[in-house]
C-alpha cells in the first residue's frame, strides 16, 4: 500500500520544479477599467424646495485620449415608485483649471458631451449637476439615479460601463 505522504511529496517536488523553471501559473493583477465613472454628492439629505449637487467624475485609465463619451442618467426603480417626489436637473457645470464653466446641456440622456472635448490618459473630468427638489414634493423618500456610459478612445477602441449608481438623496419633511 502506498503512503499518502509519498504522493504529497511527489506533488510538492513537481510544483517546486515548475516554479523553478517559471512554468507555474502566475497570479495576475486585475487591470483597471479603461474608463471609470464615479458619483458623489455634497449632502445626503434635503427638504422640499432644496437642492443637491451631484458630481460625476470620468477617469481615463487608458494610454489614449477619450474622444467621445455618451452617457445616460435615469432614476432608479425605487425612485420611480414614489410619484410624489418631484425633482429635476436645473444646472450643470464642468470643473476646469480656470473654474467652472456651464455644460453643453442637461437632461436624462447624452450627458457625455458635458465632459469637454477630450480626456487625456490618467486624467479626470468632473461635472456637477444641480438636482432641484420641487417645493411641493413629497418627503421621507429617496431620490437616486443610475448611469450607463460608452467611451471612444483615440486608438479606435471603445469601452462601456454601468450601471453606476449615485448616492441617494433623502428628502426630509421640513
Amino acid at each position: 500500500m502506498r503512503s499518502p505522504l509519498r504522493r504529497l511529496g511527489l506533488a510538492a517536488v513537481l510544483a517546486f520544479v515548475l516554479a523553478l523553471f517559471g512554468m507555474a501559473p502566475q497570479a495576475a493583477a486585475a487591470e483597471p477599467a479603461p474608463a471609470e465613472l464615479t458619483f458623489t454628492t455634497e449632502t445626503a439629505t434635503t427638504t422640499p424646495g432644496g437642492t443637491v449637487r451631484l458630481s460625476m467624475t470620468l477617469t481615463n485609465n487608458r494610454t489614449y485620449d477619450i474622444w467621445f463619451v455618451y452617457q445616460t442618467i435615469d432614476p432608479t426603480w425605487l425612485t420611480t415608485q414614489r410619484p410624489d417626489l418631484k425633482y429635476g436637473f436645473t444646472g450643470c457645470a464642468l470643473a476646469t483649471a480656470a473654474g467652472s464653466t456651464p455644460c453643453a446641456g442637461t437632461g436624462p440622456a447624452d450627458l457625455g458631451a458635458n465632459y469637454g472635448t477630450t480626456v487625456p490618459p490618467g486624467q479626470s473630468r468632473t461635472v456637477t449637476l444641480t438636482l432641484q427638489v420641487a417645493p411641493d414634493s413629497g418627503c421621507n423618500g429617496n431620490i437616486g439615479f443610475y448611469s450607463y456610459y460608452y467611451a471612444e478612445f483615440s486608438d479606435t477602441e471603445n469601452a462601456v460601463g454601468g450601471p453606476v449608481y449615485t448616492p441617494e438623496a433623502r428628502v426630509l419633511c421640513a
